[in-house]
């Protein structure tokens, strides 16, 4: 049996890995409309070249940068927390050197920082880029 999501990040959309393609293609027509020869395999492979470099930038953000709540589990990036082990949730300050969850020196870029109090007694920033959304979620869990 499959847990619900509370609060779910996927990190990135696939849409990016449409960008090269597009760029491709505005270039194919801007040279089709333009005086001399068209290079069609050369637009494809830009456009093929593109999409890949794309593909990759995008699993990796949604392998890193994604964020899943369920009743038993903080998953962040690659880390996954129990959530039996956080201790509070609320009136938590971060203090400075604080562990960032999923494995980074910092929070994401465009994403908010969530600190939370874990047993015993550690102070770790858990991230979102809704920061209030997770923090209310989490903090439904923890003070059941």
């Amino acid at each position: 049996m499959t847990e619900p999501v509370l609060y779910s990040e996927r990190g990135s959309s696939w849409w990016p890995v449409l960008w090269g393609p597009a760029f491709a293609l505005l270039g194919l027509a801007v040279e089709a409309l333009t005086p001399g020869s068209v290079n069609t395999a050369m637009w494809l492979l830009t456009g093929g070249v593109l999409a890949a470099a794309t593909s990759v930038w995008v699993h990796g953000r949604r392998r890193l940068v994604s964020v899943r709540l369920t009743p038993a589990e903080l998953v962040q990036g690659r880390e996954e927390l129990d959530i039996s082990r956080i201790a509070a949730v609320t009136d938590v300050g971060a203090p400075v050197g604080a562990r960032v969850l999923g494995g980074s020196w910092t929070v994401p870029k465009g994403t908010g920082e969530v600190p939370l109090r874990l047993e015993p007694d550690e102070v770790v920033l858990a991230w979102a880029k809704n920061p209030e959304a997770l923090s209310a979620a989490l903090a439904r869990l923890v003070e059941k």
